[in-house]
C-alpha cells in the first residue's frame, strides 16, 4: 500500500506533536478525523504505527523509520513552495551560481555586483563549493551555472573556457624570493613550502612541477586549498604555489606574487547542463563574467602562452 499525501501529513503531525489532539490542532481539523485517518492508515499498511499506552501514543520502531523518510519528503515540498514563491516575487528570474573557491572568492562577486546594476530584478544565489558538490548541484538542477578551475567530466555537462591563469609562487614582501622577477623550482627548495595533499588536484600539480625537474616537493605545512595557503603565507608561515585567481583575490595582501618557470596553466571554465538552454539572465551574466575575466587580466590562453 502506498501512502497518499494526506496520510503522510497526518502521520507527521502525530509524530511531531505526540498526540491526536496536538495533530488536530496543528492541522486545524477535528480529533475524530485525525484518529479515523490514522487508524485507516495503520490498517492499510498492515502494522501499527503507534502504541497506545494509558491514553498516550508512542511511535513504533517502524514509525520512526518512516518518519525519517517523511521528513525528507516534507523538505522537498518546502523547497518547491519556496521556489514557487520566489518565482512569483521575481518575475525577471532567479539565477543560482556556484564556483570553486579560487574563482569564487573575487571574480564571481565582482561579476554579480556588475550584473545587478543592469538586472536589479533578477535574484541571485551564490555559493563556492568543492569539486564534487559543485558538479552535483548542476546535475540536480540546483545550480544554473558553475565556474571552476578543475576539470569536470560528465556527459550531461557542457564546458566553456572563459579565462586562464598559471600556478604562481607567493611569498612575504621581505622574503629573499621577492627580489627575483621569475623563479624556478630550484629557487623554492631552500624555503619552507606550504603545499597540498598529494592526492588532491592541486597537490598533484605541485608534485608534478617538482618531479619534472627531478625534485621532490616536501611540504612544511599541508593546506586544504590555495585560499588556505594564501592565508598561511599572509601570516608568514612560508611560501606557497597557488593559482593566480586565488592570489589576485587577496588585494590587500602582505605577500608578493612571482611567476614560476614552466608552471602549469589553469583554465577558468564555465560549466552548465548540456540538455537545457541557457535562460536570458544566465546569458547576460556570462557576458558580464567574460568582461570581468578580461578586465582582471585572465584572458583565454593561447597554446598555454
Amino acid at each position: 500500500m502506498a501512502f497518499n499525501l494526506r496520510q503522510i501529513e497526518v502521520f507527521r503531525a502525530v509524530m511531531i506533536t505526540g498526540s491526536i489532539r496536538g495533530a488536530a490542532q496543528l492541522l486545524f481539523v477535528s480529533q475524530p478525523a485525525v484518529s479515523r485517518l490514522l487508524s485507516h492508515t495503520e490498517a492499510r499498511v498492515g502494522f501499527p504505527l503507534f502504541e497506545r499506552i494509558r491514553g498516550r501514543l508512542f511511535a513504533t520502531p517502524e514509525a520512526k523509520k518512516l518518519f525519517h523518510e517523511v521528513e525528507l519528503v516534507y523538505a522537498g515540498v518546502k523547497r518547491v513552495n519556496e521556489l514557487a514563491r520566489e518565482l512569483s516575487e521575481h518575475q525577471e528570474g532567479i539565477l543560482n551560481l556556484v564556483a570553486s573557491p579560487s574563482v569564487g572568492q573575487a571574480l564571481i562577486p565582482l561579476a554579480m555586483a556588475e550584473f545587478r546594476h543592469s538586472n536589479p530584478q533578477v535574484k541571485l544565489t551564490f555559493q563556492y563549493l568543492g569539486h564534487a558538490p559543485l558538479t552535483e548541484r548542476l546535475l540536480n538542477r540546483q545550480a544554473d551555472l558553475a565556474l571552476t578551475i578543475l576539470p569536470v567530466s560528465h556527459p550531461n555537462l557542457e564546458m566553456e573556457e572563459l579565462g586562464s591563469g598559471r600556478l604562481v609562487c607567493i611569498c612575504p614582501y621581505n622574503h629573499p624570493l621577492a627580489r627575483r622577477a621569475t623563479l624556478t623550482v630550484a629557487d623554492l627548495l631552500p624555503f619552507p613550502l606550504i603545499a597540498y595533499d598529494r592526492e588532491s588536484p592541486f597537490g598533484a600539480m605541485v608534485h608534478a612541477l617538482f618531479a619534472a625537474v627531478g625534485e621532490t616537493a616536501r611540504a612544511a605545512i599541508e593546506a586544504g586549498s590555495p585560499q588556505n595557503a594564501c592565508a598561511l603565507v599572509q601570516a608568514g608561515a612560508g611560501i606557497a604555489l597557488v593559482d593566480e585567481f586565488s592570489a589576485n583575490s587577496w588585494t590587500a595582501s602582505k605577500f608578493v606574487v612571482r611567476p614560476v618557470l614552466n608552471a602549469p596553466v589553469l583554465k577558468a571554465t564555465l560549466v552548465r547542463l548540456r540538455t537545457e538552454p541557457m535562460s536570458q539572465p544566465a546569458q547576460a551574466f556570462v557576458e558580464v563574467l567574460q568582461h570581468v575575466m578580461e578586465r582582471e587580466g585572465f584572458r583565454i590562453s593561447d597554446q598555454d602562452h
